[in-house]
């Protein structure tokens, strides 16, 4: 039961892929699920749905994801370690496989103290290094982590995040090495509004050869505001946004940042498409999926491949 990944078919093609992402509601509303997935239809390879990002309570990303298989579409199932340990993990991964879900995001998860459960206790019975690990081994070796057979191995495409931006840089293209050596397939990167900074990092990957071993999507969100600059500026971690940029936006009326924004975004995809090593984008239009379509086609990434 090898059901092969269309993200792994498009990369393995050689042609640029584009993911993008859907946040499930914090509802049993399987109506939002659709609702988002249809404006991102035709327009990507692979739809990221998030697993209680930002440490609050969504619907499962498992649950959403069979939504969007059942529309036809490709979802990637993301899985952060903070919130089940081993076992739920991987009795997930094969429940995943079971409905067809045939690519995955291995992640450690936002602390519970960012979310609406401060209370909560976090799990993190294992880091998405060893996450990683785990899938390849059960995907590769048919075996679980405890040593057991897996009569039907889950066939997953493995996805990690990499953030070239978060302190110390210096270490970010050795963070990023210790996930292809576990194993990954592709990496989404953190939102890119410093470009040059971007291109040293990537340098830094290339230098290493690490872009022959793992497909590297690079991660766009497109602005709508001064405020939304400034915001990820000044309060998201790791995030790193040039002033130029936020003047930039701040040099339009309001009525027309969320346009400019846009073409930031496209003059960003532009530019990365020249950058060794970089196989994809992965988009990041948070509450904005209408815009998506737009913004690929007018990044000359439409139509997509049919494999």
């Amino acid at each position: 039961m090898k059901t092969e990944s269309k993200l792994e078919k498009v990369l393995a093609s050689g042609q640029l892929a584009v993911t993008s992402e859907c946040g499930p509601p914090r509802g049993a509303r399987p109506e939002k699920v659709r609702e988002k997935t249809e404006m991102l239809k035709g327009c990507v390879d692979a739809i990221n749905v998030t697993d209680n990002q930002t440490a609050m309570v969504r619907m499962s990303s498992f649950a959403a994801c069979i939504i969007i298989k059942q529309m036809g579409l490709d979802p990637i199932l993301q899985m952060v370690s903070r919130d089940r340990n081993r076992l739920a993990m991987q009795s997930d991964i094969i429940g995943a496989y079971a409905h067809g879900i045939n690519t995955m995001l291995c992640l450690s998860g936002d602390h519970t103290h960012f979310g609406d459960h401060p209370m909560a206790v976090s799990v993190y019975d294992i880091d998405s290094v060893q996450a990683i690990q785990m899938v390849k081994k059960m995907r590769d070796e048919g075996k679980f982590q405890g040593g057991g057979d897996i009569d039907t191995p889950p066939k997953m495409f493995i996805g990690a995040a990499a953030n070239p931006f978060a302190d110390p840089f210096e270490l970010r293209v050795a963070r990023l090495a210790k996930k292809v050596n576990a194993g990954v397939d592709f990496i989404q990167t953190q939102c890119i509004y410093n470009l040059d900074k971007f291109e040293i990092w990537m340098k830094g990957v290339c230098d290493r050869g690490l872009d022959k071993k793992v497909s590297i999507l690079a991660g766009i969100t497109p602005m709508k505001s001064v405020g939304m600059a400034k915001y990820m500026k000044n309060r998201v971690p790791g995030m790193d946004v040039p002033d130029e940029l936020i003047k930039r936006m701040a040099g339009v009326p309001k009525e027309k940042q969320p346009e400019e924004g846009i073409k930031i975004a496209v003059e960003s995809i532009e530019r990365l498409k020249e950058v060794k090593g970089v196989a994809g984008f992965h988009i990041m239009a948070i509450e904005w999926e209408q815009k998506v379509r737009e913004l690929v086609e007018r990044a000359g990434l439409l139509p997509r491949p049919q494999l």
